[in-house]
C-alpha cells in the first residue's frame, strides 16, 4: 500500500474531567449508544484479556452502515486501538486510535485517530469517507465532552426500565412480530401508519406516526439491528420534545413453557421542554413519570398483540 492510497486524520478536544474517568467511558461500548449520535447499537462478538471484537451498527452522512473492528484496550497508557475486520464499501479499510492525554488532574486532551482507504481508491468514495469520518468525529468528540462534563446532572435526567411479558408461544414468533413491524398500522391499535425499508437484512429504518392515550400523533423515526430471533436493538433518531435520547432493546428468550419477551427503554430528558410540555411547576420527576407512561403504555400494548399472535400460532 503507497502512502498516497492511505488517508490519515486526527481530530481532537478537550475535556473537563479527569483521563481515567474518559477512558473508562469510551472502553466500555455500551455506553456508545447513549453518548455518540451516530452509533445505533454495539455487540461484542470476542472478548478475551484486553483484546475484543465488536460490531458496530452506525450511521455515516445519514445512512445506517455496520461493521466489525477489533480493539486493544490499554488502560495504562490510556489508549485503544481499533482497526476494521470487515467493512463496508465504500470503505476498502479503517483503523485509528483513542488517545486520552491528562492535562492536569481535572482535564484530558482526547484525540482520535483514523486511517482509511476506499474501495477501488475511487476519488469520489474518498470524498465519501472523508466528509463522514470528520462529521462522525466531530460529533463523537463534540458528544463525548458533553456526556462527561455533564454526567452529574445527566444522572438524574437519565433513566431505564423494563416491561416483561410471559408467553405460552414460541419465541420466534413473538420476535416475527416484533421484526415484522411494517404490519403493525394493521396490528396495533396505537400505530397509525408505518414507513420500513430494510435495504440491508437485519438493519431496519423505521418511520411511524403513534397515538397517544390523548388522542394526538407523533412521529417518530428508529433505526433497529435485529439480531438473529433472539433481541432486536433500536435507537430514535426523531424525537418527541421531552426526550434528548431514546434507546431501547426488545429480547425473544425461550423457557419450558413457551418464552420471556422483554422491551427496555433508555431515556435522557430535556429539561428545558419541561415545563412548555407538562406545565408550569412541573420538574424531572413528572417528566420521568409521564415520559415512562407513554412508553411503557405503547410496549405492553406490543408485548401483549405480540403474545396473542403467538399463542394463537402454537
Amino acid at each position: 500500500m503507497s502512502a498516497s492510497e492511505l488517508r490519515e486524520v486526527e481530530h481532537e478536544i478537550t475535556v473537563s474531567a479527569p483521563a481515567a474517568d474518559v477512558y473508562r467511558l469510551i472502553a466500555d461500548v455500551a455506553n456508545w449508544p447513549r453518548i455518540f449520535p451516530p452509533t445505533i447499537y454495539v455487540d461484542h462478538l470476542e472478548r478475551s484479556g484486553g483484546e475484543e471484537l465488536i460490531r458496530i451498527w452506525a450511521t455515516a452522512n445519514g445512512e445506517p452502515k455496520n461493521w466489525t473492528s477489533r480493539r486493544a484496550l490499554d488502560p495504562d497508557a490510556l489508549r485503544i486501538t481499533f482497526r476494521q475486520q470487515v467493512s463496508t464499501p465504500p470503505v476498502a479499510s479503517m483503523g485509528g486510535a483513542w488517545i486520552i492525554e491528562p492535562q492536569g488532574e481535572a482535564a484530558s486532551r482526547v484525540r482520535l485517530l483514523h486511517d482509511y482507504t476506499a474501495v477501488d481508491d475511487d476519488p469520489a468514495s474518498l470524498t465519501w469517507i472523508d466528509e463522514a469520518v470528520d462529521r462522525n468525529s466531530r460529533s463523537e468528540l463534540a458528544a463525548l465532552k458533553t456526556s462527561v462534563e455533564l454526567a452529574t446532572a445527566a444522572a438524574e435526567l437519565t433513566f431505564s426500565f423494563e416491561d416483561t411479558v410471559e408467553v405460552e408461544g414460541s419465541a420466534k414468533d413473538v420476535y416475527d412480530f416484533v421484526n415484522e413491524a411494517g404490519l403493525w398500522s394493521e396490528r396495533l391499535p396505537h400505530v397509525a401508519t408505518v414507513r420500513l425499508t430494510e435495504d440491508v437484512p437485519g438493519l431496519q429504518t423505521l418511520e411511524m406516526d403513534t397515538r397517544a392515550k390523548d388522542g394526538s400523533t407523533h412521529t417518530t423515526k428508529s433505526y433497529r439491528v435485529c439480531l438473529e430471533g433472539r433481541k432486536i436493538a433500536y435507537k430514535q433518531t426523531t424525537l418527541p420534545a421531552l426526550m434528548n435520547l431514546h434507546t431501547g432493546y426488545w429480547t425473544f428468550t425461550g423457557t419450558d413453557t413457551g418464552c420471556t419477551a422483554s422491551s427496555q427503554h433508555t431515556v435522557v430528558l430535556r429539561p428545558e421542554n419541561i415545563e412548555k410540555i407538562l406545565g408550569p411547576g412541573a420538574g424531572v420527576a413528572e417528566a420521568r413519570e409521564y415520559v415512562r407512561s407513554a412508553l411503557s403504555t405503547n410496549s405492553r400494548a406490543t408485548l401483549g398483540h405480540a403474545k396473542a399472535y403467538a399463542e394463537a400460532r402454537r
